[in-house]
């Protein structure tokens, strides 16, 4: 049982399966975090929905997402996408957890403008220890826009209400947009060490033979390597560098290609294949992307 994974389709399902009332709307809902709780029975069991979560916490909840722990004492942000498993860690008790859960289902956006931009929202596969922080206005802003669903939710339903939804879900997502960036830049000092950490994990890749015996590196490896998911890595290297970490990864190859391009007299799809590429044509290609002349053009210069 305990490595049984339980799904909530519908709204409805996760409103029975969290023991309350009906829902107010089919495709979208406001869980207050103190109407819950669970006991040591449910410790192991691992749970997953098939919507979209905007949750905010005031303390550690009891839940595992992915391989680690929510447990924080501050008022953090997280966001999940459907499909993500969670685990429950430990047991929670009637207003132990102050906070609130927004759940949407895809069908909710299905016909809007977000419906298309919303895997930009690069967030929603951040891990939780990348969870966002949030200063007290920063809360009272969002805190605002959730009041502002609520009141939609219980009025009178109209042809205006679901773009209505729609559009205070994509307003409190452009603020948690500008809040990152902002959580990015006051931590410019750990970011300048991952920063590092990454040159550093080139030069041993390349130094070892890794190119030739597993390919390129690439942007999971790296990230698993600063204990970081792959969708924050990218935000944070661009945030601090201008340049994505598939950018990075290129840089460190064509700066090797340049060297061994005037250092030997290997043939360029000889180069291309020590350097990880599986196709000289496409090495060739970032190679003139990244410094405007071909192989053959910069090995003549």
């Amino acid at each position: 049982m305990k490595n049984m994974i339980i799904r909530s389709k519908s709204i409805s399902e996760l409103h029975e399966g969290m023991g309350l009332g009906k829902p107010a709307h089919p495709l979208i809902t406001i869980v207050d975090t103190e109407n819950l709780s669970y006991g040591e029975e449910l410790i192991g069991m691992k749970f997953t929905s098939d919507m979209y979560c905007i949750a905010l916490k005031d303390k550690g909840c009891g839940i595992d997402y992915g391989r680690n722990a929510y447990d924080s004492d501050n008022g953090t942000l997280i966001f999940t996408a459907p499909d993500q498993v969670f685990k429950v860690a430990k047991a929670q008790k009637l207003n132990e957890v102050k906070g609130w859960m927004l759940y949407f289902h895809p069908d909710l956006i299905q016909k809007s403008a977000l419906a298309r931009k919303i895997d930009q929202y690069t967030f929603f596969d951040y891990a939780v220890h990348e969870a966002l922080y949030l200063t007290e206005q920063e809360q009272q802003t969002l805190n605002q826009i959730v009041n502002l669903i609520r009141h939609e939710l219980n009025g009178d339903t109209d042809e205006h209400s679901q773009q209505v939804l729609v559009s205070y879900i994509e307003l409190m997502l452009n603020y948690c947009a500008r809040y990152y960036e902002r959580q990015l830049t006051t931590r410019s000092v750990q970011n300048l060490d991952i920063i590092s950490r990454i040159e550093t994990l080139l030069k041993d890749y390349y130094q070892n033979n890794d190119l030739i015996e597993s390919g390129q590196p690439t942007i999971q490896y790296l990230a698993s390597r600063c204990y970081l998911s792959p969708n924050y890595l990218s935000s944070l290297l661009s945030k601090e560098t201008g340049r994505s970490a598939k950018d990075h990864i290129n840089d460190f190859l064509v700066e090797k290609a340049k060297h061994l391009l005037l250092s030997s007299n290997d043939s360029v799809s000889s180069i291309a294949y020590s350097l990880g590429f599986n196709y000289p044509h496409y090495f060739a290609r970032v190679f003139k992307q990244k410094t405007g002349k071909t192989p053959q053009e910069y090995r003549q210069i």
